[in-house]
């Protein structure tokens, strides 16, 4: 049995922010592979099925982002499971829009949710880092992981969700390469900025050479010069 966490806050006010990316991944995977409807439990909501050959539990934690580890501790409890069995999905200022990483153990970076985790359940569960960029300045962090993805981030934000749904039965299954590879065929090479062109080289004018006026005696006697 596995344990998909989405990290994000509860309420119509938060939910395409970017710190609800979390989320946003879990309602993508149980609505493609007919996951039973959410329901309430351990703090959180929660919805059962399978992906591949593994049953999975999907929880979104109620507790809001800073108390994340209540909810999740609380279900892993329940299911008697390890922080091996846990998979997190989050946002990640460190990775640029557009990117995803599989990473297992390590620190939160300074992420709440994953600060909580870290006290309630320890460091050794998997995470999905979905990129969303950083700001530029410390300052402005919070204020830009509470505020919506931009227009202009629609349509890679809609293939990145599709290939973690083509993904997720590998995911669940702890072929993490698989999981990318699905997502890397949804996502296609990132938008190639346009070269300038260079001008074309003119062309030469082809040498014409003079026509030779020698006689024969004078070309015979320049052979022995």
């Amino acid at each position: 049995m596995r344990l998909f966490v989405g990290l994000g806050n509860p309420g119509a006010k938060y939910a395409h922010n970017r710190h609800n990316v979390g989320f946003m991944a879990l309602d993508r995977i149980a609505a493609d592979h007919g996951f039973a409807p959410w329901r309430r439990k351990f703090q959180g909501q929660v919805s059962e099925g399978r992906l591949g050959r593994e049953k999975v539990i999907l929880l979104k934690p109620e507790t809001f982002m800073n108390l994340s580890g209540q909810s999740v501790g609380e279900a892993m409890r329940f299911y008697k499971l390890t922080p091996e069995d846990v998979m997190v999905f989050h946002d990640e200022l460190d990775l640029a829009p557009r990117k995803i990483r599989v990473k297992f153990g390590g620190g939160h970076a300074g992420h709440n949710g994953l600060r909580s985790l870290h006290q309630h359940i320890g460091e050794a569960y998997g995470r999905v880092r979905i990129g969303i960029g950083h700001p530029g300045h410390k300052g402005r962090v919070s204020g830009y992981v509470l505020h919506d993805f931009a227009r202009a981030d629609a349509d890679w934000l809609d293939d990145l969700m599709r290939g973690i749904e083509d993904g997720a039965p590998h995911l669940a299954e702890g072929d993490s390469a698989k999981f990318l590879n699905a997502i890397g065929l949804r996502m296609g090479p990132p938008p190639a900025a346009k070269k300038a062109r260079k001008p074309k080289a003119e062309a030469e004018e082809p040498k014409v050479e003079a026509p030779d006026e020698r006689t024969s005696m004078q070309k015979l006697m320049d052979k022995f010069k």
